[in-house]
């Protein structure tokens, strides 16, 4: 997470060409401590199941998304194989991708959650009814619609991307403008899905019904108004894995407590890395 933010924070800085080689700032040396650091982390993780394996301990790297990692990397067939940088820098982002955007949109649907409690007991209504207080299953997930509109309209409000990048292959027309190859985009979500002209005039405020019958009708058959995840061949591949983790969070908790927001929380969302809440969300539980 650390390494996330010296990123976030230094993506904008230009510097003369080749600097970096010569002279290091305070956050460059950081970095290159928290990047051995993790390589080292990983190194010691990939051998130990390594030595299993080879040992007979074990018949396989593991089953998780690590273990598959590794038996690419083993891959009898040279050409299907990855490097072990390759295997490092997944996991690395594996955590950032599956873990911080998942943490940040959870907040916000709480936050959301705890101000609006008439939604909070819909959704716990639909929970409730579903499940019992069992714990939710694969079966029962895709039959959460309030659940659903509820998540939507928090990634519409507090989406945990703040801009999409994204590079002109060739010369287009769009609109009265002509973009250049090779132009580089900044595409802003939150711009999109705050604008009065796509969402109405009550856009800022919090309505999950506006999804009651898709995101189609939502946006207006417009589904680039709707961006949380991104569109079309560069859509984030975790989309159903980061909706299915957020369910299943907000289901165990609905059936187990009631929340409210407390005093001291102070609004104040930040972007650094994903779009979050810079002093936490400060909520009170009541158990049920």
């Amino acid at each position: 997470m650390k390494l996330g933010f010296l990123i976030f924070k230094n993506a904008d800085k230009v510097r003369p060409f080749g600097i970096e080689k010569i002279w290091k700032t305070q956050d460059d040396i950081e970095s290159d401590k928290i990047e051995q650091s993790l390589r080292d982390s990983l190194m010691v993780m990939r051998k130990r199941r390594e030595e299993k394996v080879l040992t007979g301990q074990a018949d396989n790297f593991g089953s998780d998304f690590l273990g598959s990692l590794l038996r690419v990397h083993h891959d009898a067939d040279k050409k299907n194989r990855i490097s072990l940088d390759d295997v490092i820098d997944e996991c690395k982002v594996f955590f950032l991708a599956g873990h911080e955007t998942t943490s940040s949109l959870l907040s916000w649907t709480f936050l959301l959650l705890a101000i609006h409690t008439d939604w909070q007991d819909k959704a716990r209504k639909e929970v409730l009814e579903l499940f019992g207080q069992e714990n939710p299953t694969a079966e029962g997930l895709p039959r959460l619609k309030t659940a659903s509109m509820i998540i939507n309209e928090a990634l519409r409000l507090y989406g945990p991307v703040a801009s999409l990048v994204r590079r002109v292959a060739r010369k287009v027309r769009v609109g009265k403008y002509v973009l250049p190859a090779n132009m580089e985009l900044q595409i802003s979500p939150l711009a999109l899905h705050r604008n009065p002209e796509i969402w109405g005039e009550d856009a800022h405020l919090f309505k999950p019904e506006r999804f009651a019958e898709g995101i189609a009708t939502a946006t207006r058959n417009n589904p680039m108004a709707f961006l949380p995840f991104g569109y079309g061949p560069r859509t984030c591949v975790g989309l159903n894995f980061a909706n299915n983790e957020v369910k299943i969070a907000l289901s165990m908790i609905l059936q187990r407590y009631k929340f409210t927001l407390s005093p001291s929380y102070i609004h104040s969302p930040l972007s650094l890395v994903t779009i979050r809440p810079q002093h936490g969300v400060q909520i009170m539980l009541q158990k049920l």
